[in-house]
């Protein structure tokens, strides 16, 4: 997917994802997270948005810190919110292919990288805005959950802080059922796993589904679709496999 195509993503997500905070009301409680209530989702998510925007339009080259959350409530939040996440989009649709900055996961470009990035940000949330509300939410496409789990899975997890771990080693697999060429092979051991995609190999445990199911799974927002083989391993995802801002 090219950047162009994730900022559109992330234009439409974030316009559910208030649409929904405005119709469960800031103080409902969020199924998926169930620490949180709708307030603390806008204002994480926008706070994350803001954060994101000051790399691209203003050339940060470290790590900036984020500018914390806001003592904002009710309409006063949706409307915060739903600021920063415009601002967001006009950056990244406004900003020079070749614009200089920090990110923090491999990436084509930086401007690729903060287009991709908040358009899975912003679309796991809308799930989180949207299971407050209740009712049907709004289909992920299977090429983009697809994407996402893929940078999960070799992006996030590749990092010296996964805490996806195993005294032994063991073998993970992920697929997507319909999509093409979406299968993943994750090593397990006492080091970062390791993933690839493709099925080489025997594995002890695989997680199965369709793209946007195993997407918000992996994500720990809803049940796996299907596990077979060692239901211990998809019980280690689900205990060590948050991804957590500080």
């Amino acid at each position: 997917m090219d950047t162009d195509a994730f900022v559109g993503i992330l234009d439409r997500e974030g316009g559910l994802l208030a649409s929904a905070a405005e119709a469960a009301g800031v103080d409902a409680e969020v199924p998926t997270c169930p620490e949180w209530r709708v307030r603390d989702l806008l204002r994480h998510t926008g706070m994350v948005h803001r954060w994101a925007t000051a790399f691209v339009a203003e050339g940060h080259t470290a790590y900036h810190p984020d500018g914390g959350l806001p003592d904002l409530d009710g309409a006063e939040l949706v409307a915060w919110f739903r600021q920063g996440h415009r601002r967001l989009v006009d950056t990244l649709t406004a900003a020079p292919p070749d614009v200089a900055c920090w990110h923090f996961l491999p990436a084509p470009s930086p401007l690729a990288f903060w287009a991709r990035r908040q358009a899975h940000e912003t679309t796991v949330h809308r799930l989180d805005a949207e299971s407050a509300r209740g009712g049907t939410p709004a289909a992920i496409a299977p090429d983009f959950a697809a994407d996402g789990i893929d940078e999960l899975l070799r992006g996030f997890h590749a990092r010296s802080r996964s805490r996806v771990r195993s005294a032994e080693p063991r073998v993970l697999r992920v697929r997507a059922t319909d999509t093409d060429d979406a299968v993943w092979t994750v090593r397990l051991s006492q080091e970062p796993p390791i993933a690839e995609r493709g099925d080489t190999g025997e594995a002890d445990c695989e997680l199965a589904g369709p793209a946007g199911q195993l997407y918000l799974a992996l994500w720990n927002r809803t049940p796996f679709p299907a596990v077979s083989g060692d239901a211990s391993l998809a019980a280690l995802w689900r205990e060590r496999s948050a991804i957590t801002w500080s």
